[in-house]
């Protein structure tokens, strides 16, 4: 499937593109799975483990979880605060549509590593049973890369989100990133054996507790359902370009051993008892 970032210029997803991603997501051939237990799957693209852009897929069965429930809290930043506690800082930049917009998000990676960010232009469609939500690397003049963090791209990330009826539904999450920095090895292996089954882990608990909390929070505001409720300043395709990965500098890091790792208890996925 082309991805997004094959086209030359910087464009907003159309139906053919949303499409495309939900057959990618469905589509186990030249998938090898590296993880299966407690509903969670792990599965990494065949042949391009070598390949620092490595494609990693996942599916979680939430079964006391409504598929809106869950598009929601993949939706609400201020929630997200509470449950991604990689996440340093998130925040959007501006809409391009009434389902588009341009966003900033930075994550701590376990020390030594140097921790990442990104923007990306970020698409979301509801269709029929299924959610979608997919983004890509973008570049905005107001947002140039920052002195403490590696700028990373994001190829192609999103999630799929497909109703089993009234209170259950699968969540897929597709991504494929280039992290910027020749990461080692075993960086990349704990990425698909520990750090996603947990990230996984956490959407389904902060979809469990999503209800209660939003009662006390905003309870109607959802911008992402009523256009109408976005504030953001809009802006243009044309202030965007294409966040090409050669154009960023790369950082050696994979000379770092895993014995240097920090472990603190809240790295998830990078903590030994996983």
């Amino acid at each position: 499937a082309v991805l997004l970032r094959d086209k030359m210029t910087v464009q907003i997803p159309d139906d053919s593109d949303f499409t495309s991603f939900k057959e990618q997501c469905e589509n186990l051939d030249g998938w090898t799975a590296r993880y299966n237990k407690g509903g969670v799957t792990v599965w990494c693209r065949d042949g391009e483990e070598t390949n620092s852009v490595q494609k990693l897929k996942m599916r979680i069965v939430c079964k006391d979880v409504t598929a809106e429930t869950l598009y929601d809290v993949l939706h609400d930043t201020s929630y997200r605060k509470k449950w991604d506690s990689n996440m340093i800082e998130t925040f959007d930049i501006g809409r391009l549509t009434v389902n588009a917009d341009v966003g900033y998000y930075s994550w701590k990676c376990p020390s030594p590593l140097k921790n990442r960010d990104f923007i990306t232009l970020r698409s979301w469609l509801p269709l029929g049973k299924d959610y979608l939500i997919i983004n890509y690397s973008v570049k905005h003049p107001q947002y140039p890369p920052k002195k403490d963090y590696v700028r990373a791209v994001s190829l192609q990330t999103g999630y799929l989100i497909q109703s089993n009826g009234a209170n259950c539904c699968t969540l897929y999450y597709l991504t494929q990133v280039d992290p910027k920095g020749s990461l080692p090895k075993w960086v990349v292996n704990k990425v698909s054996q520990f750090v996603a089954p947990k990230a996984m882990k956490k959407i389904y608990k902060a979809c469990q507790k999503y209800p209660e909390w939003k009662r006390k929070h905003n309870p109607n505001l959802k911008p992402w359902m009523y256009p109408e409720q976005n504030t953001l300043p809009c802006i243009s395709l044309s202030e965007l370009s294409l966040q090409r990965a050669d154009s960023l500098e790369n950082i050696d890091e994979s000379g770092l051993s895993e014995e240097k790792t920090h472990i603190s208890d809240d790295d998830e996925g990078f903590s030994k008892e996983s």
